[in-house]
């Protein structure tokens, strides 16, 4: 039996021109807009700087794209050894 697993939460989030800063309780992931999504890399700095974090820090909304990502997959296909928190 496996043991149950918390999922990867953001405790912030930061946008900048060149990439998408997510920290977490383990670590600070910085992450290219080109590996983010398609839309992101398109997008200009006013639409990528319109960023939300969800209240829990499972989600990042990008209203001006109506763009939605999940934060642990987003750092799980950067970094496939990235663990939740204990």
């Amino acid at each position: 039996m496996r043991a149950k697993t918390s999922p990867i939460t953001a405790k912030s989030v930061e946008p900048s021109p060149e990439a998408l800063t997510i920290t977490t309780e383990r670590k600070t992931y910085r992450i290219p807009w080109e590996q983010c999504s398609a839309r992101l890399a398109r997008a200009d700095w006013v639409e990528r700087s319109r960023l939300e974090l969800s209240p829990a820090g499972y989600g990042i909304h990008w209203p001006l794209l109506d763009e939605d990502l999940a934060v642990g997959p987003l750092i799980k296909s950067v970094d496939p050894t990235a663990a939740p928190a204990l």
